[in-house]
């Protein structure tokens, strides 16, 4: 099995409780102790969410279990504030639609790119209301019937 593309976290609220309106893909800056778990498997991205903080973006709630690793040197917090990678132009971009539209940053999922390296799938999304959570339940049980009724 490669490491390139693999799944490693998915946020699989994001896409019930935002409707995402356009996908970044960033790296992240993460600390060696970080990556170990993060190979492992022993993250969570649910609760998490992105910020601009003087010009950057941070991920803020990005779950890292670092039990097996207390006693490296380089040990840090659970839930330390991690940077997102971004160049000058998207940072402007997604700058342009948070600040004017309202939209926020939500991770949606940790993978592997080709080389190998995590990187973070970010959705610029605005958040549904009660009202458009039940429609959009109502639409994906409909699209899941018709995709059995068309299989008979």
């Amino acid at each position: 099995m490669t490491r390139s593309n693999l799944i490693i976290a998915q946020n699989k609220k994001a896409k019930f409780n935002y409707q995402i309106i356009e996908k970044i893909e960033a790296g992240i800056v993460l600390k060696g102790s970080e990556v170990k778990s993060i190979r492992r498997g022993k993250v969570a991205i649910e609760n998490s969410y992105a910020v601009e903080k003087k010009g950057e973006f941070w991920i803020m709630n990005l779950y890292v279990d670092l039990k097996e690793h207390q006693k490296n040197i380089d040990n840090v917090e659970n839930l330390r504030p991690k940077k997102i990678l971004l160049n000058k132009n998207e940072i402007n971009k997604v700058n342009i639609k948070i600040k004017q539209s309202g939209f926020t940053m939500v991770p949606i999922d940790l993978h592997y790119n080709k080389k190998g390296f995590i990187k973070v799938l970010l959705g610029i999304s605005k958040g549904r209301k009660k009202s458009d959570l039940r429609e959009y339940k109502k639409q994906q049980d409909w699209k899941r019937e018709k995709a059995r009724l068309e299989k008979k």
